[in-house]
Parts: structure tokens; sequence; C-alpha cells
């Protein structure tokens, strides 16, 4: 049988660890290959039950990729900025003001950060359908490796975590991923980002924020692990901690609307990004991502008749104004259309708000 060879792609150089003694987050790891019996998905259920509940934030390894196809994977990424000139990516650029949808490029200089400086992030999203859109001529030859790199994402990844978190919510395995079924219509996504360094002005205009403190919005999100610094969770002490690099490993959270459907129990927590230590100033931050975002028709309301956990956990409190629950499609579409491009209401505590659909949403400076 004849080898499979994949087209050439510029390989990407990261950027050597930081050199600090950095605050960071004590983050519980998994083992996701334990997953494979039901006496190794209920050890891993406790701990993704706690850290979901606790953090919102949680490390997984052996994952079902190789150290060889994640680097391919971070080439590939790259590839999407530095292989794409200006003037191509400006016809790939998504609507995202028009159609709340982040597919196709966003650019720099999309979003307010602060005291006038916007962001210097490019990022560019691909539907888990991969062949739903048009893609650059220089990402075509990658789009197997592409679409194979988000069914792994989706399936392996995210419906393994899936059904943890539904074992913590005692409710049956598959219960959660009926919410968030592979190729099902949506906006689960595959996305690039790159953060290019800032300006000393900019860096003090914003208190060295490249990205303000936010809550995610779908299910759950995948980061495959990079070793520039710059991440940071808001921990339930109040304190903002670094996030670790590790070879090979993903970082996972959960976003607003399984924290809804969870009537609570598991928190979207805050995260940011931050100007890299001063070991890593000047590199630029490639990103490896996959967002599966609940489906577009599901109400998110705590699922309470199908999880005891949930009708005790809702009734300390109701997230919705008047008790009405947006669907997913309704919320993802104004969260992702307004942030960054609306007045918000300023906070004196640094926490600047704005409502979406009776929801709260919080932005940290």
């Amino acid at each position: 049988m004849p080898s499979l060879i994949l087209p050439h792609v510029e390989p990407y150089i990261p950027a050597p660890l930081p050199t600090e003694q950095l605050d960071y987050a004590d983050l519980p790891i998994i083992d996701l290959s334990k997953a494979a019996t039901a006496e190794g998905r209920a050890e891993l259920a406790i701990v993704a039950r706690d850290a979901m509940r606790t953090q919102g934030f949680l490390c997984a390894i052996n994952h079902g990729y190789t150290p060889t196809q994640t680097k391919r994977m971070f080439d590939i990424a790259n590839m999407a900025f530095d292989g794409v000139s200006k003037e191509e990516k400006q016809a790939y650029v998504g609507d995202i003001e028009g159609t709340g949808s982040y597919l196709g490029y966003k650019l720099r200089n999309y979003w307010h950060i602060d005291n006038g400086v916007h962001d210097q992030i490019e990022h560019f999203s691909i539907n888990q359908d991969v062949y739903r859109q048009p893609l650059p001529p220089t990402l075509r030859p990658f789009l197997p490796e592409i679409e194979d790199f988000a069914k792994h994402c989706h399936v392996n990844v995210v419906h393994t975590v899936l059904r943890l978190l539904a074992l913590g919510l005692e409710m049956p395995e598959d219960a959660l991923i009926s919410l968030l079924r592979y190729n099902a219509p949506g906006e689960s996504n595959a996305r690039f980002i790159k953060y290019y360094p800032r300006s000393e002005e900019e860096e003090a205009k914003t208190n060295n924020v490249w990205l303000k403190g936010h809550t995610d919005i779908g299910g759950i999100s995948v980061l495959w692990s990079q070793p520039v610094a710059a991440l940071q969770i808001l921990s339930p002490e109040g304190r903002w901690k670094w996030v670790k690099h590790i070879d090979n490993g993903l970082i996972l959270n959960i976003g607003d609307s399984l924290e809804f459907l969870a009537g609570g129990f598991y928190k979207a927590t805050i995260h940011r990004v931050v100007q890299p230590p001063p070991s890593q100033r000047g590199y630029a931050r490639v990103g490896l991502f996959y967002f599966a975002m609940v489906e577009e028709d599901v109400v998110l309301a705590p699922l309470e008749r199908e999880s005891a956990v949930v009708q005790k956990e809702i009734a300390k409190s109701d997230r919705f104004e008047g008790g009405r629950a947006p669907t997913m499609g309704m919320y993802r579409r104004a969260r992702t259309s307004t942030y960054g491009k609306v007045d918000l209401k300023k906070g004196e505590d640094g926490v600047d708000t704005q409502v979406v659909h009776g929801v709260v949403v919080k932005h940290y400076n």
C-alpha cells in the first residue's frame, strides 16, 4: 500500500518556554485514554466534575494525537496568517456583526480593548463541516487534515468529556452528547489564532491586557497547549493565575451554554489573555482551538427534569430575567455580534457589563 504524502507546510517555530517563576493555576490533569473503560470513566468523572464545578478548567493528556500530528496542525494554523496575504485575507473576512458568526477571518483592530486601543489578534475559524465555507487557496491542500482535526476534537475529546460531565450530573452518559452532536447544523468550529506583540504605549493604556476577562459562549472549548505564557484564569479566590504549558496537552473549559444547561452546577470560568512575561516578549502567540457549540435550537434552560443534581442547583439562583431562556442560536449571535463593539456599563470594580437576552455578561479589565 503506497504511503500517504502530505502537502508541504512551512514549519512554525514556537517560542522557548518562559524563564520566570509564574503564579500558575493548579489545574487537574486527566488521562483521556482511561475513558476507554466504564471503570476509567467513573474515576475520571469525579475529577472532571470537581474541576468544572470549582474552576471551570482542566487539562488532558493522551488524547489520541501524537506530538508529530499536533506539531503539523500548529504549522497549518500558522499558514493561515503567514501564508496568506493581507489582501487575500480581506476576501475571506467574516461578517461578524451582521451574522453573529466568527466563521472566516477576524482581522486585527476589530475589538476595542480599552482607552482607545484595539486588539492585535487575527483568527480564522472553520466550521466543523469544513466544506461549508470557502477557504483561501493556501489552506485548501490541508482540508482533509483540518477535517480530521475537527472530527477528532469533537468526537474523541469533547464527547469523551461530555460523558464524564453527564456522569457528574447523575445523567446517562450520552445525555449531553445528544445536545452537541458531531456534524449537526451549528457553529462548532476549529479556530486558528495569532496574537501579535503590541507597542509599549498600547500596553500601558490597557494595563497589559490583550483580551479582556470573559467566559466562552459554547459547550466545551479545547485549547491545544502552546509555550507562550499569556492565558490567565480568575481563580475561585479572585486572583488571576497563569495557565502552564503541557507538551502535547489540552486545556479544556466549559462555556456559558453548558453552565446554563447544568443550572450553574458547572462554571464557565473567567479567563483572559495578557502580555507574556519579559522572557517571551516579542514573540507572536499561535493558538490552535476547537469550540464545540450546543446545537442552535437547544433552549438554554437548566436540565432539571433530566438531572436531580441540576434540580437542586437551580434552587439557588436564576440566571435569566423572567426565567425565559434563549436558544443557543439566539444567545450565540447576540454575544458574537456585540463583543468588543458596543459600549459597556462601566463598573467601579473594574468589571464592565452588558445584558444579552436577559443574561448579565461581564467583561473583566
